[in-house]
């Protein structure tokens, strides 16, 4: 089985959500889901999605999980051992953060063949499975609400991805890198606007053309 879970946090902490793909042999996706977590931060957003992901997948089942969080994927695989040896305190004595999740994550690798693979995010000819699960958590985190294959939801569309080294978050490097961006397609909002349903959106949140301008995604077809 392979699959991509992703989170997003709009500030870091601010409005998160989590998501992951799980998709064939071959890579196709086949399912996904998203879901909202009011305000936290990006760190509890991406072991969030690890925790679905596991939670929501058959555990005899040998899994590759593509991420693109170093720091999810290092806290089970490379640092865990280290905590429960100083008694879930980091080499500096201090606490470790999110110990209730990593916990948990723990508790669900326990006699589960699970492979991780770290891909890094919004790159060019980058993993597409990533891709998704990034754009079903930015776009959950906007919206605040459930989405994926049991809502009915259709794939969302990933966001323009940039060349190594470029500069990230601009719409204008989207546009210059892949060109005018399709009726309905999503990028990064350079500036920081308002949507035609009265609300603001942040510069680096996702935004989508619609009729009657730039705004938030979920507001492609809503009327103005």
């Amino acid at each position: 089985m392979i699959a991509a879970c992703d989170g997003a946090s709009k500030g870091n902490p601010g409005p998160a959500a989590w998501a992951w793909v799980v998709a064939d042999a071959q890579g196709r996706p086949e399912r996904w889901e998203a879901g909202p977590l009011g305000t936290a931060t990006n760190n509890i957003a991406e072991l969030t999605a690890l925790q679905e992901l596991l939670e929501s997948t058959d555990p005899g089942a040998a899994i590759e999980v593509r991420m693109d969080s170093q720091y999810a994927m290092n806290a089970v695989t490379k640092w865990l051992p280290g905590w429960k040896r100083n008694g879930w305190k980091t080499s500096a004595g201090k606490p470790v953060a999110n110990r209730d999740l990593v916990t948990r994550i723990d508790a669900l690798l326990s006699g589960r063949t699970v492979t991780f693979v770290y891909v890094p995010a919004h790159q060019v000819d980058g993993d597409p499975l990533n891709a998704l699960a990034d754009q079903a958590a930015s776009e959950a985190a906007v919206t605040q609400q459930a989405a994926g294959t049991l809502h009915g939801s259709p794939l969302p569309t990933p966001a323009p991805s940039r060349a190594s080294g470029s500069r990230s978050g601009g719409g204008t490097a989207a546009k210059k890198a892949t060109g005018a961006p399709r009726a309905g397609a999503t990028i990064r909002a350079r500036f920081a606007g308002r949507c035609h349903c009265g609300k603001p959106y942040a510069a680096k949140d996702m935004i989508a053309k619609n009729p009657n301008g730039w705004g938030h995604p979920e507001c492609r077809s809503a009327p103005a």
